[in-house]
């Protein structure tokens, strides 16, 4: 299913064992909670040589990943919390588990009928479920998302495994109940760290600490007027990475109406080393 795979078979041990270990991970959307124009909000794809998990599904992503993967080999998607910018597309990708000619169990269009539909995990914060049924219900069909997905609930002291990539969780300071995670592969190499939504503060920090790679939003030009934070700025995103010392860092959750040279100065000065921005379609590795 993924690229370098397959070139694996004529490498020698010690280059097995390094694809094994290689981690990938896929920005198909990075805006905030309004899309970039021809963006998306919220999802990144991370995969192995062995498993595939979508991290957020916001506005926009579903499209983005079919562009990437055929959506019913996806293993699982996994939602840092539930605001609408990180999970609203998991309703589209429902109604194509449910729709999809390919997806039903009799002969359809020039498919032959199935009897056993893809039915990726969704795994999401406690609440999920009534959640996702309150806005589907909205228009009917309150069950859609949890008929089309196998839908499990987790909470701070959860460890998820989707085949070899490993989650742990840490909740973080947000608007709602909100988790920063951590992955590795359980084949071996190294970690990947993914902020989520939060406003400054130590939580974050212990979870990313020595992490290989950090994604950490950037949202905001400057702290909210209100006093009530929510976000962080980049030069507060790169002041938390270098208290955890994060071998790289990646800002993220950023609109393309934030300058993005202004924001990668604020974030590097921050870190004391340069710092990059999340763009879609930009593939970063950790062994």
């Amino acid at each position: 299913m993924f690229g370098r795979a397959s070139g694996a078979l004529a490498c020698g041990p010690e280059a097995w064992l390094e694809l094994l270990a290689t981690m990938r991970i896929t920005v198909l959307g990075k805006s905030p909670s309004w899309q970039d124009a021809g963006g998306a909000c919220s999802g990144y794809l991370l995969t192995d040589d062995h498993a595939s998990l979508l991290l957020d599904c916001g506005n926009g992503v579903f499209a983005k990943l079919r562009q990437r993967l055929d959506y019913v080999e996806l293993d699982a998607v996994l939602i840092s919390h539930l605001h609408a910018d990180h999970f609203l597309d998991v309703i589209p990708f429902a109604y194509a588990l449910t729709y999809a000619p390919r997806q039903q169990p009799v002969p359809v269009a020039g498919h032959p009928g199935t009897d056993s539909p893809a039915r990726p995990r969704l795994i999401a914060p406690r609440g999920a479920r009534e959640c996702f049924r309150t806005v589907v219900g909205a228009w009917g069909n309150e069950d859609l998302v949890e008929n089309a997905f196998a839908l499990e609930e987790y909470d701070a002291a959860a460890t998820v495994e989707v085949g070899t990539i490993r989650a742990r969780f840490r909740e973080v300071p947000h608007f709602t109940t909100t988790f920063a995670i951590d992955f590795t592969s359980t084949t071996g190499g190294g970690r990947f760290t993914y902020s989520a939504d939060c406003r400054p503060g130590e939580d974050l920090v212990e979870i990313a600490r020595g992490t290989d790679l950090l994604f950490v939003e950037a949202t905001l030009p400057r702290p909210e007027r209100t006093g009530i934070r929510g976000h962080l700025t980049p030069a507060e995103a790169g002041e938390h990475a270098r208290r955890a010392g994060a071998s790289r860092v990646v800002l993220t959750h950023i609109s393309d109406e934030l300058d993005p040279e202004w924001a990668r100065e604020e974030g590097s000065a921050a870190f004391g080393s340069p710092v990059e921005i999340a763009h879609e379609g930009a593939v970063y590795e950790v062994q």
